[in-house]
Parts: C-alpha cells; structure tokens; sequence
C-alpha cells in the first residue's frame, strides 16, 4: 500500500512540472534561430529595440541556461567578464527600478517599458530609484559579490516577469576568439 501512495504522489507532482515546462518553452533558451518569442500570445521582436551590451569590452564567461521551470535550475542571465571599478552602461533607455544590496551584492535594476527590466550585479551605483537613464549611461561600477566569477558582472532581462535570453535584444554577438590552452 506504501508504494501505491508514493507512486500515486510522484505522478500528481510531476503533473505540475511538465506544465510548466510546456509554458516555458524553447525561444527563452534560444539564441540566434529567433528573436520573436511569444508573450502572453503575441510574437515581440526584440532585436528591434537597439539595445547595447553593459560593458564596453564583451568577454563572456557565462552563457544563458533556460531553467526546465520556473523553479528549476538554470542560469538567468549572462556573465560578463570585467574588472572591479568598471563602468556598467546602460543597455536601453529607462527608468531605474532598484538600487540597493540583495544577499549581499549590489543591484541595479533599470525598467525599460512594455514589460522589459534588466538587472546587473555586483555592481555599485550613485542613482537612485526613479532616476531617467539613456542607452549608454554609465549606471554603476563593476563590484564584488554575488554568485558570479569574482570581477564579472550578470547581465539578467526580464519580459513580463519571465527571463529571457539577453542575446536575444542584441544585435551584435561578440566575435569568438579562441584563447591559448593549458
């Protein structure tokens, strides 16, 4: 009978999480095949907007990683190689959302209209919420902390609340560069 039950709640718990890994879908993990994912059952095209990266020399050292759901592992961002003391720009216009320390780590994050929020950390900023920011404004510094390789900085977008792959509002992928071995 134990089993039954275990069997019985292992399938009921399972139920939820293919839901919602249909409701994810493949475009967030996606990085150049499209840049129309669809939200809330309309196609966005993204690469439309002229959005530019955070830092002025692009090594990245972390790549996006679409969790299975919304609770499931996965990599909501990308990490960007850099220096502390580094100016952080900027990727859009609009409106900073957030300035302060979470679990240690300072955040900014900036609020882009029509659903679209970036968020860069460790940094550290002077603004304050509320403040206007242009594409290309240096926003913050590069700082220590948080779960990225000390001196680099995560690069997070969100559209409607769900993360999104930030290649996906990039024109330009940085060109591949292969590094000495060993």
């Amino acid at each position: 009978m134990q089993c039954r039950r275990s069997a019985l709640f292992v399938a009921r718990a399972t139920l939820p999480l293919v839901l919602t890994v249909t409701a994810w879908g493949a475009p967030w993990g996606v990085v150049a095949a499209s840049s129309t994912p669809l939200v809330q059952g309309a196609a966005v095209d993204l690469r439309t907007r002229g959005w530019m990266w955070p830092l002025d020399s692009v090594r990245i050292d972390r790549m996006f990683l679409a969790p299975a759901h919304a609770y499931g592992a996965g990599h909501r961002g990308i990490d960007l190689i850099s220096e502390v003391g580094v100016a952080v720009n900027a990727p859009a216009d609009g409106t900073v959302a957030f300035v302060g320390e979470i679990a240690g780590r300072g955040i900014v994050t900036i609020d882009h209209g029509d659903g679209l929020v970036t968020t860069l950390e460790p940094v550290h900023s002077a603004l304050s919420a509320g403040a206007a920011v242009v594409r290309g404004q240096a926003v913050a510094t590069v700082d220590l902390g948080g779960h990225a390789t000390p001196s680099s900085v995560h690069f997070g977008v969100r559209l409607h609340g769900e993360y999104i792959n930030p290649l996906l509002l990039l024109d330009e992928v940085p060109r591949a560069v292969l590094l000495p071995c060993c």
